[in-house]
């Protein structure tokens, strides 16, 4: 169908098939904050604000801003093993069905072939289209490429720089990386900020949008927060209609990425910052968390999670129709760390044994089971949830039903109460069926197991360091 710019049109939209079958992206910030390596990829405002750490870390290390300010950090930003073939193989052996690159942070650097403006990667830095060549890569491995915007923001991000000396001067116009700083928001949440970005600054938005639509397709279209400013609302929707029109002449069905209600609900893909869902949805969402705890970019002292927090997040988020879009942060020299390496491996391992589970699974009729249940809302990751061995999430898939046990028991014996006799009467949200089966995905043996008034008792020679998946085939 051929979209127009209202929400009425755009709510008949349908997410892709592919899109709920994939399950597991992996989402990229690298840029020019990956140079200064420091605290995290809001370096860029921050070294401007008087009485930070940035700043203070920024003075220290490079001398004030009037002499050596953002800006000076592009011919630094070299990117000279970049590998965009070796990044998306390790990208496809973690098992990732999309790809999502940081098209423009806050900082307004274009990481893509632009003519809108010269401060963008194909001209400066690396001097490369980073966006096209990850496009090629990516494709060639069968994965789906997308592209992530948060250029909105950057209405305000520089702003600052203009309350001291800084290379960030009152005379900055539409040429400068640093347009238009202007005065941040005391509160960011608040949907009729003052001053409103203008029209000049939200047409920029678009056209900067329309380009990276136009050259590079992206499957997926990520935005993050503060488009769901009032003033923003027309261009969200005219955003969308074009964007869903243009895949369309191509063949294909993109996905657009929100948070915070900016677009109408059932127009595009909501997605939740740093957190999870509490309960399952009817509705296909995301949840995009990065394997650095403190950090989306590379820096030097980030704490890394380990393999068996991302694969609970991912069983977690796809048991309540969610997908993953797991963040990696490249070194500025374009090589990926050993840190992510690792994680992104360990991954891809449980997967390919186990994402029979995950790939193209649908809800179940029932999701969680145990006592540790996940906490609903976004930045609930700062600290690695402890699941044990009676903590299990539900998915279905081709007529069997998935019981992911969080944690491997020591004695490898399991119970999962949701499958008890005594909660099979019509009506009571429990298990009626037959099993005819039960194995264990990874291991060669079927698994001993009874049914009666407490549960499904299973037992298993399989452990693992990672969640255990138990398939339950049925009459």
């Amino acid at each position: 169908m051929t979209y127009t710019a209202d929400w009425k049109s755009l709510s008949n939209y349908r997410v892709p098939q592919w899109y709920q079958d994939a399950r597991f992206g992996i989402f990229i910030h690298f840029g020019i904050y990956s140079v200064p390596a420091y605290a995290n990829e809001w370096y860029s405002r921050n070294m401007y604000i008087q009485g930070t750490r940035e700043f203070d870390h920024h003075v220290e290390t490079y001398g004030p801003h009037k002499d050596f300010g953002y800006k000076d950090f592009i011919p630094m930003f070299k990117a000279e093993k970049f590998n965009a073939d070796e990044w998306a193989e390790l990208f496809a052996k973690a098992g990732a069905k999309y790809v999502v690159p940081v098209a423009e942070h806050h900082d307004g650097f274009m990481m893509y072939k632009s003519s809108l403006s010269k401060w963008n990667a194909y001209e400066m830095g690396p001097k490369v289209d980073y966006l096209g060549e990850l496009k090629k890569s990516v494709e060639k491995k069968g994965m789906k490429i997308g592209a992530s915007s948060h250029r909105i923001e950057h209405w305000f991000f520089m702003s600052h720089g203009r309350e001291f000396e800084s290379d960030i001067t009152d005379d900055i116009g539409p040429d400068s990386l640093y347009w238009p700083a202007m005065k941040e928001p005391e509160n960011h949440y608040d949907l009729y900020a003052d001053p409103a970005p203008t029209k000049e600054f939200m047409d920029d938005w678009f056209n900067r949008t329309k380009e990276i639509i136009d050259n590079y397709h992206p499957e997926v279209l990520y935005f993050d927060w503060w488009i769901q400013e009032a003033c923003m609302k027309p261009y969200l929707q005219k955003m969308a209609a074009y964007y869903y029109n243009e895949m369309e002449k191509i063949g294909k069905v993109g996905v657009i990425n929100y948070k915070h209600d900016a677009f109408a609900f059932g127009c595009a893909v909501p997605d939740v910052e740093r957190g999870q869902l509490p309960t399952a949805r009817p509705y296909v969402w995301q949840t995009d968390t990065a394997i650095g705890r403190h950090s989306w970019c590379y820096t030097v002292d980030n704490e890394y999670k380990d393999a068996e927090e991302i694969v609970c997040n991912l069983i977690d988020a796809v048991s309540k129709n969610g997908n993953l879009l797991l963040n990696v942060g490249p070194k500025p020299d374009g090589t990926i760390s050993e840190e992510d390496k690792k994680v992104l491996l360990g991954v891809g391992e449980w997967l390919s044994k186990n994402g029979e589970a995950i790939y193209g699974s649908r809800v179940y009729k029932f999701t969680c089971e145990g006592p540790t249940l996940t906490a609903g809302g976004q930045f609930t990751d700062k600290k690695k949830i402890e699941y044990t061995p009676e903590d299990f999430r539900f998915t279905q898939n081709d007529g069997c039903v998935f019981a992911m046990a969080l944690k491997c028991a020591e004695n490898g014996e399991y119970l999962i109460k949701s499958f008890a006799t005594e909660k099979d009467a019509a009506g009571s949200g429990g298990f009626s069926g037959i099993i005819s089966k039960v194995t264990v995905l990874g291991d060669e043996s079927e698994a001993e197991y009874k049914r009666d008034e407490e549960g499904l008792h299973i037992r298993t020679q399989y452990r693992s360091d990672l969640p255990v998946v138990f398939k339950i085939e049925v009459l």
